[in-house]
């Protein structure tokens, strides 16, 4: 049985209600040179029963983290998001809630985004932070915004540690603004020299901590880089990290954004992310999108707010900070979740737990035959591992073996075309590491 929704009847009807004579006539105003001349080789439609066993067939055609053991990274990790993460933020309340816009209506969700804001301060080292943004790329775009509103310049320089993709996005926004950007490369340890770093004439000084390559930044020395220039420096952190690395604002930063995506919300093939974004109090007039408050209502009672919204649907477009107009409130509120179920012992211990078996993970990877581990000393949740073969067809055999791994670099980092990102999240045991090593020698056999 077809479920088409219009019998040959209704448009016979629908047609004559018109006044036309057939389906072409509704498309006379479209130049004959883009239209089809033929019909599109669609297949008849299903039932309802083999409809989803087709759809069934080609989901199994996909694998993911439940198919593939996965070390890959670059942006989107493996990270275990606990049960309780899971049924608090999937309850209707939070669930079925749209952007609170009448706060009156909405105290439960407005307070669970404070709790989120007040986490995200903690953790950072920063004073206020707003309810989220879409992802890692749009809030390293905002930071920059409002170094550059405060500081009146527009010049941005960013360290190549940063994700590329970030980048990117950064690039397209600054594009048609004005705005001059300087990307400064990484040297042969995968990190900026920063110390060394001439920022005259910057408003905004943008370092990655971790940086994208796994190594730490020298966090203060960009700071001290950037006030020497009277720039504001910006880091872009992962919040898993903040359990065991000093918060970067305690070493300088005086904007800090990362994404929040491994903080409660799964991997489900890449998403979904949500964007951080916190700040010294000074700055917070300047600060994008949504910021919830706390205050006393009439009666005295504890009550929450939506305050500051310095964005172009509540004031006029030509005062707002940014167009953004939304948040990420659900993403959010089971990154906070997570944040209250780690506390700061299971912060700590799951940012060591990241360290450690990157560690391991690298010194037996290092010990294959023909490859290496590029950059040496301190490593977060990620290595970059050179072998003898192209690294993106060794991505692609490894998947046939179990294990995602990736990517290859060498798109980004000339020089590194046989060097892939190898991701070490806590889900990774020495056994899945010794398996992952079993199967690169494998594939260096039989190359």
């Amino acid at each position: 049985m077809d479920f088409l929704p219009h019998t040959p009847e209704d448009l016979t009807a629908m047609l004559a209600e018109l006044g036309l004579g057939d389906i072409g006539d509704l498309f006379e105003h479209i130049p004959e040179g883009v239209r089809l001349d033929h019909l599109l080789e669609v297949p008849a439609s299903l039932d309802e029963v083999s409809l989803a066993a087709h759809l069934r067939a080609l989901a199994a055609l996909s694998k993911g983290t439940a198919d593939l053991v996965c070390f890959a990274g670059g942006g989107a990790y493996d990270h275990h998001v606990p049960a309780a993460v899971r049924a608090l933020a999937s309850r209707a309340e939070f669930a079925t809630s749209y952007t609170p816009y009448q706060p009156e209506l909405s105290q439960g969700v407005l307070q669970a985004v404070f709790e989120f804001q007040s986490l995200i301060c903690d953790i950072y080292g920063m004073e206020a932070a707003n309810a989220s943004l879409y992802d890692g790329a749009s809030a390293v775009v905002e930071g920059i915004n409002l170094a550059l509103r405060v500081t009146k310049r527009d010049r941005a320089i960013v360290g190549a540690g940063l994700n590329p993709h970030y980048l990117e996005v950064v690039r397209t926004y600054t594009s048609a603004l004005d705005i001059s950007l300087d990307v400064v490369d990484v040297g042969d340890e995968g990190v900026t020299d920063w110390a060394g770093l001439d920022a005259s004439g910057a408003g905004a000084v943008v370092v990655a901590y971790p940086n994208f390559l796994g190594r730490l930044e020298d966090m203060r020395g960009a700071a001290a880089a950037a006030h020497a220039a009277g720039a504001l420096c910006i880091a872009v952190a992962d919040p898993t990290a903040m359990g065991i690395l000093e918060a970067p604002g305690a070493q300088g930063a005086d904007v800090v954004v990362g994404e929040g995506h491994a903080l409660g919300n799964p991997i489900s093939y890449g998403g979904p992310y949500v964007g951080l974004l916190a700040t010294r109090l000074e700055y917070v007039r300047q600060v994008p999108g949504r910021i919830a408050g706390e205050t006393l209502d009439a009666d005295g009672r504890r009550a929450f707010v939506l305050t500051l919204q310095a964005r172009e649907q509540h004031i006029r477009r030509a005062k707002a900070t940014s167009n953004v107009c939304t948040n990420q409130t659900l993403m959010a509120i089971a990154a906070a979740i997570h944040l209250a179920w780690l506390g700061p012992r299971g912060l700590y211990v799951l940012g060591e737990t990241c360290a450690r078996r990157t560690a391991f993970a690298a010194r037996i990877l290092g010990d294959l035959p023909e490859c290496n581990v590029v950059f040496e000393g301190p490593l977060f949740k990620e290595l970059v591992l050179e072998t003898p073969i192209d690294a993106e067809e060794l991505c692609r055999r490894l998947a046939t073996r179990g294990f995602l791994v990736g990517p290859a670099l060498g798109k980004w980092y000339p020089g590194l075309e046989r060097a892939l990102l190898i991701a070490v999240t806590e889900k990774r045991t020495e056994t899945e590491i010794r398996g992952l090593a079993e199967a690169i020698e494998k594939e260096l056999a039989e190359r």
